[in-house]
């Protein structure tokens, strides 16, 4: 068992991130059934609901247009889009340099992967450029 422990210790990052993704999405879940719940009581009642209200369905993560963290999806589309490009033209300097000083004896392996990870940095400056970033 500690020697499957000591092959395997890298699997505890992309687990415990597959976990925190399941426990966002029960939360998001779990925040739309209850605003659900609470437009049925207003359609039961023959009232309107506020706007606010029925625009809170329509956000991917639950929180006010009020909010700090919220500032625009224009904005915050074009910052994650420079992050990502950032973030993979790193990563393919990094397992560029592993490739060429084949480190771990396994070269063709890290160019490989360089070149995914330059293909991405392309193409999200690509998406940053022209404007058409993910939906947020």
């Amino acid at each position: 068992m500690e020697d499957l422990f000591r092959s395997y210790w890298w699997l505890i990052f992309p687990l415990s991130w597959f976990v925190y993704g399941g426990f966002q999405s029960w939360l998001s879940y779990r925040a739309n059934r209850d605003t659900l719940e609470l437009l049925k009581s207003y359609a039961a009642s023959g009232r309107e609901p506020p706007p606010e209200l029925v625009a809170r369905l329509n956000k991917r993560w639950n929180y006010d247009l009020d909010d700090d963290r919220y500032d625009g999806p224009r904005r915050h589309r074009r910052e994650r889009g420079w992050y990502h490009v950032v973030l993979f033209g790193v990563l393919c300097l990094g397992f560029t340099y592993a490739a060429t000083s084949d480190l771990y004896e396994a070269g063709p392996a890290f160019l490989i992967v360089a070149f995914v990870m330059g293909a991405l940095s392309l193409a999200s400056l690509v998406s940053v450029l022209t404007g058409r970033g993910p939906k947020v």
